[in-house]
């Protein structure tokens, strides 16, 4: 079997990541953790920006990469098989893209444990993942659980 498994690498994710381990050790599951930014306006066209800014976001990405290789380096020493990948594009878009392109078995994704704008953020990313995905989702609730 195949998971994969999205993050937003916020600390509430870390109880969604605890839930999909478990899930996928009791599948035999083999595991690609996901993790999704959106992509830099420089590379899609739009304006240079500062090189403070560029390398603000540069910065942001590695500490983003060093986070989601430390969750799967947790997962592997759990025992499993287990894939990061950093990739960047629009959320629901990426998500669906790498579920296609590893042929996955399932999605699993959770809920927001945010403030409310955040929430709805997320909440159509989820949406948009239930409506278009030909993969089974599970969605596991992060309600309650904050950063």
């Amino acid at each position: 079997m195949k998971l994969l498994v999205a993050t937003d690498l916020s600390d509430s994710a870390s109880t969604m990541i605890e839930r999909a381990q478990a899930i996928a050790k009791t599948l035999s599951a083999e595991v690609w953790l996901v993790h999704v930014v959106e992509p830099d306006p420089d590379i899609i066209g739009i304006t240079a920006r500062p090189k403070s800014v560029r390398d603000t976001i540069a910065e942001k990405f590695h500490g983003e990469h060093r986070k989601l290789q430390q969750l799967a380096e947790g997962m592997r020493n759990q025992g499993l098989k287990v894939t990061a990948l950093l990739v960047q594009g629009t959320t629901a878009e990426k998500i669906l893209h790498e579920a296609a392109k590893l042929e996955v078995d399932m999605i699993v994704i959770g809920t927001p444990g945010r403030g409310a704008i955040y929430q709805l953020l997320v909440e159509n990313v989820v949406k948009e993942i239930l409506q278009q995905s030909p993969y089974p989702v599970l969605v596991i609730p992060m309600h309650g659980h904050t950063t």
